[in-house]
């Protein structure tokens, strides 16, 4: 019975009212080099996004400082007025002041223009999940919290969640409101951040990884190449498959600005990994 499949949930409820399909879609990548400026293929971009909810996709994540601005914009563009089972979640904490640049402001004056921006470039009148995209050093993080309080109970913002944030920075969080979920960085052959995604999945907090494949991990990346051969499929398809299989909170966030990308990426979904293929894959990260 050893090589039995080891299945997965599809779905997951954030904050115990919005379900989404696990496998969603990330638009950080619909911009330009440096996620700045406008994408090189702007038909493209605006195709992707429709294909992605036609596969499917029933969450996006996206952020102000993509761009900035763009990745919003382009969403909009594509999907306005939005099917009524799309969550769009965004994010609000980072400067830009160029190509690959992304300075901390999470100050309760900075965190207000981002908000109304996203408001006013999404066209809606609250962000069902809005994301603190960073805690900042300079900032008391009691601050940045008290911001996003106040907002939710002005009925902007339905969900908050947190990004690159440890356990402790969770528990201070949700002294002011519920933390539906986090994202941190994350992946097969990086579990830095164990402890996080545990206390998260204990806690029915959606846990969304960002970089799903770490990368420099050679024998790492040797295990997955074979699984990948196994059930004819890419390596980036197998990492993926390995967090929906991992932990049931776990919802991916896979980003392209390609059609013929996103749809590789969405049979995901389709792959069953054996519980061998689970063992052998979790020994990656040392689990």
């Amino acid at each position: 019975m050893a090589n039995t499949t080891s299945s997965f949930e599809k779905t997951f409820t954030i904050g115990g009212d919005i379900t989404v399909n696990r496998l969603g879609y990330g638009a950080m990548r619909i911009t330009g080099p440096g996620i700045w400026g406008p994408p090189k293929d702007h038909n493209e971009s605006i195709r992707v996004l429709k294909r992605a909810v036609e596969l499917g996709v029933n969450f996006i994540d996206t952020a102000d400082s993509y761009g900035p601005n763009v990745s919003e914009e382009l969403i909009a563009e594509a999907l306005h007025p939005y099917p009524a089972d799309l969550l769009i979640g965004t994010k609000g904490g980072l400067l830009r002041t160029g190509p690959n640049e992304w300075p901390v402001d999470s100050s309760p004056e900075h965190l207000k223009e981002a908000l109304n921006g996203s408001l006013r470039r999404l066209q809606v009148e609250r962000i069902d999940l809005y994301q603190l995209h960073r805690i900042d050093p300079k900032v008391p993080a009691e601050k940045s919290f008290e911001f996003l309080q106040k907002a939710q109970q002005e009925g902007k913002i339905r969900h908050i969640g947190l990004s690159e944030v440890s356990v402790a920075d969770i528990k201070l969080a949700q002294q002011y409101f519920e933390v539906v979920s986090v994202q941190n960085m994350y992946a097969v052959d990086n579990r830095k951040w164990e402890a996080e995604l545990e206390y998260t999945n204990n806690h029915n907090i959606a846990f969304i990884p960002w970089f799903p494949l770490g990368g420099g991990n050679i024998p790492g990346e040797e295990i997955l190449k074979r699984i990948a051969a196994k059930h004819n499929a890419t390596v980036h398809q197998i990492a993926l498959s390995w967090l929906l299989h991992h932990s049931p909170n776990i919802l991916l966030i896979p980003g392209t600005s390609s059609v013929s990308h996103l749809e590789e990426n969405m049979k995901t979904a389709d792959i069953q990994l054996s519980e061998d293929d689970m063992a052998v894959l979790d020994s990656i990260g040392g689990a």
